[in-house]
């Protein structure tokens, strides 16, 4: 029924502290703008480009989460709006930031992971949509093929309130996995028919328990048995489980991990508190984009108001990674938590 899946196809300031604000000034945009900043190292070196996409007039970036991109290159965007208007929650962009089209007014609010899959000769988006407690599936011009509430045949759930639904994995054989991140801690599968199957998890710290499975990746990566890996959010970790919820493994040292991506033998890990992560086909660390622990108590200080403080955002360095996806050339797109939103290219140069 379906390809294997990929969540894309191919598949400062004076509050800031003396620690580390020398290096924040070595490291800003050359102001002549000949230059764009690098991160990482080796084989994997990105120009950052921040502010990517350019808005159309009526639609403003609420908090930015989630990015997935088509056969055809084009880049879609989850948001969160605060207006009191139903803004499209949804925003489609070409390669060249151009916008193309946006959709998703019933999403409003509430736009939060999304992925995509070509499922015999038509792509389909999956949504979580964490206002209105649900799931859907829509064609790439917003039309809802379903939307699903919580699984009441897990026995899990008294009410929809307790489900929260962050993010969606795609199976390669048309079933797919959902992380209710922000509600019960549970993964519910569901077969290709999308009927539900099995839930485990539940919140704790504990082999099989999660705390926040925020992000959900099912790893078909060369010289892996097929798994489904989690990112265990407030338990600073990967977990990962069979594809029939059995644990299997960690993978620790990563710090609040929100979303996963694949390309080739690459997981790209992308970081709530202020860094991506590439790790290679054993998950060991590649590359950090970027790593600055000063940076990130800065970031995380006075219960992350810099989220909201644009002013103190630094050229080549990351607030709040919330979504992060590679395209079919290896440039990888970010999405991130802030106020206002923001949206930058890591283009690969070598």
């Amino acid at each position: 029924m379906s390809l294997p899946t990929r969540r894309r196809f191919l598949q400062t300031s004076a509050a800031a502290t003396t620690a580390f604000a020398a290096p924040l000034l070595l490291r800003a945009e050359n102001k002549s703008g000949s230059s764009p900043l690098r991160v990482g190292s080796g084989e994997y070196v990105y120009e950052c480009h921040h502010g990517w996409g350019q808005l159309p007039e009526g639609i403003q970036w609420g908090a930015t989460h989630d990015v997935a991109i088509d056969e055809a290159g084009l880049i879609y965007i989850t948001h969160q709006s605060p207006a009191k208007d139903p803004l499209d929650a949804i925003v489609v962009f070409d390669a060249d930031g151009k916008y193309v089209r946006s959709f998703g007014q019933e999403f409003h609010g509430g736009g939060h992971g999304l992925d995509l899959r070509k499922e015999g000769n038509q792509e389909f988006l999956y949504l979580s949509d964490i206002k209105n407690h649900q799931i859907a599936k829509l064609d790439l011009n917003g039309e809802i093929v379903w939307t699903k509430g919580f699984p009441q045949e897990s026995g899990r759930y008294q009410d929809a309130g307790r489900y929260t639904p962050t993010n969606i994995a795609l199976a390669p054989e048309g079933g797919f996995y959902v992380g209710d991140g922000y509600g019960s801690h549970f993964v519910h599968q569901y077969d290709a028919d999308a009927n539900w199957v099995r839930s485990w998890g539940g919140k704790g710290s504990k082999p099989g328990e999660l705390n926040c499975p925020h992000g959900l990746y099912v790893d078909t990566r060369p010289g892996r048995e097929a798994s489904l890996c989690v990112t265990d959010r407030a338990n600073n970790r990967l977990q990962y489980f069979t594809l029939d919820g059995e644990h299997l493994s960690y993978v620790d040292n990563l710090v609040y991990p929100s979303s996963l991506d694949v390309r080739g033998e690459v997981m790209l890990v992308g970081e709530l508190d202020s860094r991506l992560t590439l790790l290679d086909k054993d998950n060991n660390v590649l590359t950090y984009l970027d790593d600055d622990p000063a940076w990130r108590k800065h970031v995380n200080a006075n219960g992350r108001k810099v989220r909201q403080q644009r002013d103190q955002w630094v050229a080549g360095k990351f607030v709040h990674p919330h979504g992060a996806t590679f395209d079919a050339d290896g440039n990888i797109y970010l999405a991130e938590w802030v106020v206002g939103g923001r949206v930058s290219l890591l283009q690969k140069v070598s």
